[in-house]
Order: C-alpha cells, then sequence, then structure tokens
C-alpha cells in the first residue's frame, strides 16, 4: 500500500501530526495504523484530562513555547464540537517557607511564558477554595481545566478522516522491510515519509530507522484514587510544589470533567511496557531491558531514584497514597478515596548515556523517517501547537 506519509500510532501526537499535515499538504494521502483497536487506547486515553497553563517549564524548552497556546487551541476545539470543559483553574500550595520560594520560580516562570498565573496569600486562595490549606502563599492558574481526553481524541479521529486520512486500526507495526517501507500485521506499507509516533515503543522503532540510539523508554504506571464521598472537598485542582529536578508533578486533587474527584498520581516504575495490571501485555524482552536500567539507576541513585522506588511502590496503598494529600485541605477523610482509576502508563524517555530522565520533547529524523521519542505530559495540552512544529521543522 503506498501512501505519502504514514504515521505509526494514533494518540492524541500521531492524530495532531496528520491534522497538520492536511492543512499544509491538502493534496498529499496521509495513512494511520494503530495497533489497537480504537485510537488513544494508551496514554491519550488514560491522562488526567487537565489543560495545562504552562508555568512549570523553563523558557528555552518546547514545553513552554507550545503548552500556553496548546491550552487555548484544545479548548477552542472543545467548544466547537461541543465537547465538555470544565474551567476549574488551579491552586499550587506551599506546605513551608522553603516551598514559598519554589512557588515564586513557578510564577516566574510563568510570567516569562506570557501564561496568566499570580501568586496570592492565603485569604485569597480560601476565596477561591474554602477548604484548601497553604502556607503563606500559594498559586493561581485560572487557566487551568479539564476535559475528556477519550471523547477529544475520538473527535480528532473524525476530523481527520473527515479530511481524507486513511487510518487503519488493529495493524501492529512489525519491522522496516526497506529505507521507505514498513512490515504491519495487516500489510506492507511504502511512504515518501514514516513518521513514529509509537510512544511506548517510539525508541524500539526508532532504533530500526537509525535514530534514538542513546535513549530508552522508561515506563512509569499512573494510577489515581477515586473520591466516594457525598460532597465534593475541592472546587478546583489543586496542587503541591513539584521537585523541579524530577518531571513528575507530585500527588495532587484533580477535578475532571464530570465533577469527580481523584487524587494522584502514582509515579511507579513498570517491568514492561504495557504492565498495566497483572501480566496482561507481558513482554519478557521488555522486562529484561527495563529491569537493567531500573537496576542501573537503583544502584547508581541518578535523580533520587532509589528513594522515589520505594516511596511509588507504597503508593499502591490506598491509605497511603490518601494521607499524602490531606495536608493539602482543612478537611477531608481519606477513606472516602475509595476506588482505583484505569491505570495509564507514562512513556519516559531516558539518556542511557547519563540515566537521566529527559524533561522536553525530543524528536529526531531525516528525509525518510520522524521519530518522536518523548512526548510525555503536557504533551496531550501541547498537541495541536506541537504537532504542527513537527511538520513544519521535520516535513
Amino acid at each position: 500500500m503506498k501512501t505519502d506519509f504514514l504515521i505509526i500510532g494514533a494518540g492524541i501526537i500521531g492524530l495532531s501530526v496528520a491534522r497538520a499535515l492536511q492543512k499544509r499538504y491538502p493534496d498529499a494521502s496521509i495513512a494511520v495504523i494503530e495497533k489497537e483497536k480504537e485510537v488513544g487506547e494508551h496514554a491519550s486515553g488514560r491522562n488526567s484530562g487537565v489543560l495545562h497553563a504552562g508555568f512549570y517549564y523553563t523558557a528555552d524548552s518546547l514545553k513552554a513555547r507550545f503548552t500556553k497556546e496548546g491550552n487555548a487551541r484544545l479548548r477552542a476545539f472543545c467548544q466547537t464540537h461541543g465537547l465538555p470543559v470544565n474551567p476549574c483553574g488551579k491552586l499550587v500550595i506551599a506546605r513551608d517557607d522553603k516551598e514559598v520560594e519554589t512557588l515564586k520560580e513557578l510564577e516566574h516562570r510563568g510570567k516569562t511564558n506570557g501564561v496568566n498565573v499570580r501568586l496570592i496569600d492565603e485569604k485569597e486562595a480560601t476565596r477561591i477554595d474554602p477548604n484548601v490549606r497553604t502556607h503563606r502563599l500559594a498559586l493561581h492558574s485560572p487557566d487551568t481545566a479539564t476535559v475528556d481526553p477519550k471523547a477529544v481524541v475520538k473527535k480528532l479521529k473524525e476530523e481527520v478522516i473527515r479530511e481524507g486520512a486513511n487510518l487503519y486500526l488493529n495493524t501492529r507495526y512489525l519491522y522496516r522491510s526497506a529505507i521507505k517501507r514498513v512490515k504491519t500485521s495487516q500489510s506492507e506499507f511504502e511512504a515518501e515519509k514514516i513518521i513514529n509516533c509509537a510512544g511506548l515503543y517510539a525508541d524500539k522503532i526508532a532504533k530500526q530507522f537509525g535514530f534514538g540510539e542513546h535513549y530508552t523508554i522508561l515506563p512509569f504506571k499512573g494510577v489515581y484514587l477515586k473520591y466516594g464521598g457525598k460532597e465534593r472537598p475541592i472546587r478546583t485542582n489543586v496542587y503541591p510544589v513539584p521537585k523541579l529536578e524530577n518531571p513528575f508533578l507530585g500527588v495532587h486533587y484533580t477535578l475532571t470533567v464530570d465533577g469527580t474527584v481523584k487524587i494522584g498520581p502514582t509515579a511507579i516504575p513498570a517491568f514492561w511496557r504495557e504492565n498495566y495490571q497483572g501480566l496482561k501485555g507481558f513482554d519478557f524482552n521488555d522486562l529484561t531491558e527495563i529491569l537493567w536500567y531500573e537496576a542501573r539507576l537503583f544502584l547508581t541513585d541518578r535523580f533520587g531514584f532509589r528513594r522515589l522506588a520505594f516511596e511509588e511502590f507504597r503508593k499502591y496503598a490506598k491509605s497511603h497514597l490518601a494521607d499524602l494529600a490531606k495536608d493539602m485541605l482543612h478537611t477531608v477523610n481519606p477513606a472516602d478515596f475509595n476506588t482505583w482509576s484505569a491505570p495509564g502508563i507514562r512513556a519516559q524517555l531516558l539518556d542511557t548515556r547519563t540515566l537521566e530522565l529527559v524533561q522536553d520533547f525530543a524528536v529526531e529524523g531525516d528525509e525518510n523517517s520522524v521519530h518522536i521519542l518523548n512526548a510525555v505530559s503536557p504533551a496531550f495540552t501541547c498537541s495541536l501547537p506541537f504537532g504542527e512544529w513537527v511538520v513544519d521543522n521535520y516535513l
């Protein structure tokens, strides 16, 4: 099967790239292959649905470049297509003076990135959400919102199909069979340009094309606990001050688009790429490779991995996870958080030379292929402008 562009992976990034290609090359043929029976079955459909504002990221990063615009454009996309948006905002709270200083750094980053964000005192934080507890100051982000990620991805699928893209579900990439050809579980595809948006498997595919030599995907399992009480304990998303040296934002309260309250997520080191539950998706080769890198990280304690691993595995206990968030509010019963959400896997890129987690988006390519190696949070928020940037710079 011949096509001008072949996209591997129908998550939010693959579909956003397809959409951007249609705008740039309206007469081109575009094929998107997806190994699952529906789009967005992995990270794109399993994330929290938070549209981030863009104040966590340093100004020289791609994340800072695309988050603010991505937030506004996904809101507009949802409004255009009648999809729900919860404009609930976010408060980042501090627990001590040291965290107050980090809040000031986050405000500085936000202002530098042109984001609507400001420091407020405890009194104003209480007006926004009476149940929030903070030390001296909090950071308010009114533009943070939540959407239904599955609904967004499915609507994006409908749009790119309507504009002429061919979507092949239940079509697993197997290997590169020639310079411009790939073998799949259904047929062979030949394309002038191949775009690897395979998420958890992006590193494996990239290596077959001569890219991603010094990288590997390290999977982390994220799970939330949902609130089962009668009255919602929050009016807005409530986040702690993060550790800026790591790409994780810590255990926080999320107010979803339908009003559900949940705490999490975990960032538990997974043992294979689709290590969602039990032995489902088990892959022995994945297990040996990932355990090798996790063992090295544990022994060398790079970026505090040893402590992170111990802390994260403890979060499998509902009571422990709930207790981690209780001091962010004045009144909450941790026992009311009693139902696990469906788990997700974060496809986090690891630099195998330095054993450091790659913090920003990472893309490599040449005249034949392009590989999106790292598209972690806030990739969902950034997806539309990021997809256009990939097309503008690599296609």
